[in-house]
Order: C-alpha cells, then sequence, then structure tokens
C-alpha cells in the first residue's frame, strides 16, 4: 500500500459539499469542453469483443476484465480498458466531417492498477476524438488543440471558484510544452516521474510531447504507449501541479492518431506485428478510418485538481484495500 499522508491536511469541503462540486464541475466542463472542440455528446460501450482488436491495450501488460455471453458461444468480450480505438471507428460509422468530433463518458476497470494516491481500478474520463486532415497531422495541430484544453480547464478554475471560492485550487497562466527527449536531457539522472514533478513544479502545467520511442540515454520511454493508437511522434500527457500532494498530475493523455505508415512501424518495433491482422488495424492500414485527434481527460483527476483533494477516493466511488481507508479517515482524507 503506497498512500502519501500530507501534512495536516484540511479538505475544505464537507463529504456532502464535495459531492454538489463533483456535479457542477462534470456537467459544467464537458459543456464547455463539447463547445470549444466541436464535440457532439454520443454514447459509448462498457465492453467489446476481444476479436475486434478495439479494446486498449495499455502498456500490453494490463489484464482486461473478460467474461462469455451465453448468446456468442466462442467469443471473449472485454471490459474497456479505454475507448482509443473504438472512438475513430464510431467518427466514420456516424460521418462525422472533417473539423468535427465526439466526446462520450468512457468508465473502465483496469485490475492491475497499482493502488495509491492517484490510482484507482476505477477510470472515468471523458473520452473525445476529432477527425482532421491529413494535412493537419502536425505538431502545431498537436498543440493549438492542448491550448483550447488548457483554455477549458482555465475557465474552469473561475467556474469553481465562483461556487466554492474556499476550496478551489489557482492554476497556471499558460501551458509549457516540452520533448520527452528534451526533459531526459535536462534530467539525465532522474527517472521519468521524477523529470515530471521537477518540470512542473517550475512551471505549474507542462505538456510532454512524443511519448513512447526509446530515449537516448536510458533505451526506455518517458512513458509507455500502446503502438496503435497514438502516433508517438504527435502525442504527450498534460501535467497540472497538485498542491496538495506536492507533486504532478496527469490530466490528460492525447495525440494525433496513427495512420497507415506509423501502425505499421510502431506495431513492429514493440513486437506486436501480430495485432495487424485484426480487423481495426487493417481499417487504418486500408485507409478506411478518417485521420483524427483524441484522447481522454481524467474526471476525477480534474475535480481533484480544482479542488486541492490529495486522494482520488475523495472524488469517486471506487474499492480500496482497509488498511487505505482506515489510513485515510484517520488522517482527514474520507474516501467515497
Amino acid at each position: 500500500m503506497d498512500v502519501q499522508i500530507p501534512v495536516n491536511y484540511d479538505p475544505v469541503l464537507t463529504v456532502r459539499e464535495t459531492q454538489e462540486a463533483i456535479k457542477y464541475i462534470r456537467d459544467t466542463f464537458q459543456k464547455e469542453f463539447g463547445r470549444e472542440l466541436c464535440l457532439s455528446r454520443i454514447s459509448a460501450p462498457l465492453f467489446v469483443p476481444r476479436s475486434t482488436g478495439l479494446n486498449d491495450n495499455l502498456n500490453g501488460i494490463e489484464r482486461p476484465v473478460t467474461f462469455d455471453i451465453q448468446e456468442m458461444p466462442g467469443e471473449r468480450i472485454e471490459v474497456v480498458q479505454s475507448l482509443a480505438k473504438w472512438k475513430r471507428v464510431a467518427l466514420k460509422k456516424y460521418d462525422f466531417a472533417v473539423h468535427e468530433g465526439l466526446y462520450t463518458n468512457m468508465n473502465a476497470i483496469r485490475r492491475d492498477e497499482l493502488l495509491d494516491n492517484l490510482h484507482s481500478v476505477y477510470v472515468d474520463q471523458w473520452d473525445w476524438e476529432k477527425v482532421i486532415s491529413k494535412e493537419e497531422r502536425t505538431e502545431e495541430t498537436l498543440e493549438a488543440t492542448v491550448r483550447l484544453i488548457f483554455k477549458v480547464i482555465k475557465h474552469m478554475e473561475h467556474e469553481v471558484w465562483y461556487k466554492f471560492p474556499q476550496a478551489v485550487c489557482r492554476l497556471a497562466d499558460d501551458v509549457f510544452f516540452i520533448d520527452s527527449q528534451e526533459l531526459e536531457d535536462m534530467y539525465p539522472d532522474k527517472k521519468p516521474k521524477e523529470r515530471e514533478n521537477l518540470i512542473t513544479k517550475e512551471k505549474k502545467c507542462v505538456f510532454i510531447k512524443r511519448i513512447g520511442h526509446p530515449l537516448k540515454r536510458s533505451g526506455k520511454p518517458h512513458d509507455g504507449r500502446a503502438p496503435d493508437y497514438d502516433d508517438w511522434n504527435l502525442n504527450g500527457d498534460l501535467l497540472f501541479w497538485l498542491p496538495s500532494l506536492d507533486c504532478a498530475l496527469e490530466i490528460s493523455s492525447m495525440g494525433i492518431r496513427v495512420d497507415e505508415n506509423s501502425i505499421v512501424s510502431q506495431c513492429k518495433a514493440s513486437h506486436c506485428e501480430g495485432r495487424l491482422i485484426l480487423p481495426y488495424h487493417k481499417m487504418v492500414q486500408n485507409c478506411e478510418l478518417p485521420y483524427t485527434i483524441g484522447g481522454g481527460i481524467g474526471q476525477s483527476r480534474l475535480c481533484m485538481l480544482l479542488l486541492n483533494k490529495a486522494h482520488v477516493g475523495e472524488v469517486q466511488a471506487s474499492i480500496w484495500p482497509k488498511e487505505m481507508e482506515d489510513l485515510c479517515r484517520a488522517n482527514n482524507m474520507p474516501l467515497l
């Protein structure tokens, strides 16, 4: 069990006030976010057939929750780990045009997650995806989209201040962009999470670009990325500084998606060539899906950030070891 206990932690809001704030943040953010990025709200699945290749493999070692269905003998069904691939297929299926997009509530179970202040087996986020042209598959498009997302989150600071002035967390005034290789060069003797903390503490909001390729010094990626949805040259993580825990908090992982070339090269680099025969992967290689940009924004993590909470369990109802519940309760961190 790995739990950080802030000294003299004060959650400010009661549990019932926190529940009210959670609803307000979620309702308000998704409306502002959808409007700013021209996204339509759609429904999404909780599970998909394994044979489609639509589930997110994350780092390739996490075990999805699986089960069978009586009416589909021989097929294994998987609870989604994210909707990164499903959204791109949905954009084609629902005839979205260039510069149109979708967002949805994504709920996932990640049973192999190591539980701590920031990680839960229950994942809740806004998954979003937007159609772009092939010519827009550029770093400029990526950074412009990150700035739009930052703008909405920054606006939410003011919205929360108006409703809950005693609890709102003050955010950075701008987002700082840095390449994962530049970050390793800056802190060559630090581990990736240590680098994230150092740069985010200084800049308060950081977008770390190009995650997935091995770095020159360590020979390892800054962080794990599946090879078949983000283009590793055009992706990244958005981090904010969380004062309650004195650490960086990842709010969003996003990127321009693989095209017919990068999906092949990245699967080969990851020794996952076997995936290339799956239906989704064939559609990408045959240019049957739109070019897109997309990602996820953590709902509970956004609430943590805006309310400066010290444990994700303060803003979501999940399952925790009894020892963790008791420790948090004894230190003024009531878990829902």
